[in-house]
């Protein structure tokens, strides 16, 4: 008698987990209207999903991160009447998660030692600039150790930056829950890109992809100048093993000469503006007006 095929078992289809956002604002200066706007979708947008919402400070840059910006920064969105849940996490209190994840991609081969400065990098003949100030200019290929050579030891305290080794030629692509589909070519619109600096800290790449796995962040809303961070930070979920998050990207605010906001508007700065007799419900008020336009 012939046995019969087992049986298949069917696809269980697993229910999606709930949304979980974040807030995730740098002390390094007054929040101003841009950095409202954005936290602002991202409430509205895990309010309209019945999910939770995380505070996240981003106080890895401690040259410029202050005391006084993190008090102002949870007041002034209190304020504005948007609220988390849980306790608010500092970055700089989880460096020992961010320093497993670098030694698991100094394990996988991922990533390697470059002493080479930021001049360096774009002086070099072929390397352009990828963005503005705050964006890394692209790496050269030619500055790259051989793939094949023996990495050295991390060491217990790093002093030499430490670069993610980036698929050459491969398409990096995700869907905008804004601006649609998006693509980038790893090797010509980014580069190898720093983890961990050679003071010992580690990059907003890294630190930012380790808190959204162990949050289990489900959507990431913050401005469209990070679409190229999220190309590298893709890399570095599938490095790790980890599903991404979904994207929304909101649109900058700008200034009278179409310049993005910075923390040096301090015009526009949310306690300049509340002193001036602004008040909340204006802001959110116009905000709203904002996301009306097509």
């Amino acid at each position: 008698m012939t046995p019969s095929p087992p049986l298949s078992t069917p696809a269980v289809e697993r229910p999606a987990p709930p949304y979980r956002g974040r807030l995730a604002p740098s002390p390094t200066g007054l929040l101003h209207l841009g950095h409202a706007r954005t936290f602002w979708i991202a409430s509205t947008r895990a309010r309209a999903a019945r999910g939770s919402l995380l505070l996240r400070n981003d106080d890895l840059d401690q040259a410029r991160c202050q005391p006084a910006f993190v008090a102002a920064m949870q007041e002034d969105l209190l304020w504005l009447g948007l609220t988390w849940d849980r306790a608010m996490v500092s970055q700089s209190d989880r460096i020992d998660r961010y320093r497993r994840a670098l030694e698991r991609l100094h394990a996988a081969g991922r990533i390697f030692p470059c002493t080479r400065s930021r001049r360096d990098v774009i002086e070099a003949a072929g390397a352009p600039h990828e963005g503005g100030a705050d964006d890394e200019p692209l790496y050269p290929r030619e500055f790259r150790p051989n793939a094949a050579a023996p990495l050295p030891p991390l060491g217990d305290r790093i002093e030499v930056n430490w670069r993610f080794r980036v698929p050459d030629d491969v398409e990096v692509a995700f869907e905008d829950a804004r601006g649609g589909p998006q693509r980038a070519t790893a090797g010509r619109d980014f580069g190898d890109f720093i983890v961990w600096r050679k003071d010992d800290t580690p990059s907003y790449q890294l630190a930012t992809v380790v808190d959204e796995i162990e949050f289990g962040i489900t959507e990431v809303v913050r401005g469209a100048d990070l679409i190229k961070s999220t190309f590298r930070q893709l890399l570095l979920f599938k490095a790790l093993g980890r599903l991404a998050p979904r994207y929304f990207h909101a649109p900058l605010v700008l200034d009278d000469k179409g310049e993005r906001l910075a923390k040096r508007h301090d015009a526009l700065a949310l306690r300049t503006l509340r002193a001036q007799g602004r008040t909340a419900q204006s802001i959110l008020k116009q905000f709203e007006q904002e996301t009306r336009k097509p």
